[in-house]
């Protein structure tokens, strides 16, 4: 049986940031479903009609920003989904704080193909 293709959620503000991580799973998964959101909010509108498996989030949106997602993800939606931050915000305290509300992994911007690739790799189980 063949192992059905990942389906990620690329959540961030920055199109060009949603490009480039798309772009860059692309290249590692010849058969992978992205879909993109652009903030929190719309993260969650998404996460309630379809399953993904995995979410990469950037920290820093409006409306509802990253720790926000997480929380939600977690709490509202009770999903246990792989969450992966991806952020500007480098500090220790930020890190252990995405990871204490239920996020898996942590990636500071700028982000390089590799890590991503790794990360992803980690939790997809691949």
């Amino acid at each position: 049986m063949q192992k059905q293709s990942p389906k990620i959620l690329v959540v961030d503000d920055s199109a060009t940031m949603r490009m480039f991580l798309s772009m860059t799973l692309k290249r590692v998964f010849a058969d992978i479903s992205i879909t993109e959101a652009e903030n929190g909010a719309d993260a969650i509108r998404k996460l309630q009609t379809q399953d993904v498996d995995i979410v990469l989030t950037d920290m820093m949106m409006p409306e509802m920003n990253g720790l926000q997602l997480i929380e939600n993800i977690r709490k509202l939606l009770n999903k246990d989904v792989p969450i992966i931050v991806i952020t500007t915000k480098g500090e220790e305290k930020d890190r252990e704080l995405g990871l204490s509300l239920g996020a898996n992994g942590y990636i500071t911007k700028p982000v390089s193909g590799n890590k991503l690739k790794d990360e992803v790799l980690k939790f997809l189980g691949c």
